[in-house]
């Protein structure tokens, strides 16, 4: 059985710093693309970033371009989400999921881990 687990998540002040990590077991993690999405009290779970199986292909949403940076290593079955300069609007529960392609759509994805909450202080 595919499980997922995120890590690294907490209270960061705002422009600092929190790298993700999301831990695949029960599958080699080279077999699937990986995503990030995140969820912000009342409102639909968004995409955030997306990378292929060998680690290219990666795509990002807008509002997190430049800031968060996607990676992986298949090797340690794990996906990371480094994300830099945050905003109070970053402030969510971040999901990682397995999927077949690196898409932005939720649908696309078949695993999905419990989430972690980042919460960023004005």
């Amino acid at each position: 059985q595919v499980q997922l687990v995120e890590s690294g998540g907490g209270l960061v002040q705002t422009g600092g710093s929190l790298r993700l990590s999301c831990t695949v077991s029960g599958r080699t993690l080279s077999f699937s693309a990986m995503g990030w999405f995140r969820q912000a009290p009342g409102k639909d779970r968004e995409f955030v970033a997306a990378i292929g199986r060998s680690g290219g292909s990666e795509n990002y949403a807008d509002p997190i371009l430049g800031r968060f940076t996607i990676s992986r290593d298949n090797g340690k079955n794990t996906v990371y989400l480094q994300m830099n300069s945050l905003k109070p609007e970053d402030t969510a529960v971040y999901y990682c999921a397995a999927g077949v392609f690196p898409s932005d759509s939720r649908s696309q994805y078949n695993y999905w881990g419990p989430g972690t909450q980042v919460t960023v202080s004005s």
